[in-house]
């Protein structure tokens, strides 16, 4: 069964907050995953201990965890790579190549 690394969304109406989960493709958006992985909260804040007063998106993630996952072959979502991009995971996250003769 294929696993993904996907967001699953909570909070309120206008208010959305994400859990970076993984789960089998074929589940439902916010059933029950394999594991959490980590938050997203895609709504802009002020650091209180930056002097700057700079918005900032929180997203707090394992890294060693999707790590793992996509060793084993789960497929993050395109909006998971971006995130992973974003808190500057090692390099070395990619997807196995499947090809033959590779």
């Amino acid at each position: 069964m294929v696993v993904k690394i996907r967001l699953a969304r909570f909070g309120r109406v206008n208010e959305p907050f994400y859990n970076i989960v993984v789960a089998h493709a074929r589940t439902a958006r916010n059933s029950r995953p394999l594991e959490v992985i980590g938050t997203y909260d895609p709504i802009p804040k002020k650091d209180t201990y930056d002097p700057s007063g700079k918005l900032h998106k929180d997203i707090k993630l394992d890294t060693l965890r999707a790590k793992y996952w996509i060793g084993v072959g789960a497929q993050p979502t395109d909006v998971v790579w971006r995130l992973l991009s974003m808190v500057h995971a090692p390099r070395n996250l990619s997807v196995k190549n499947d090809q033959p003769g590779s």
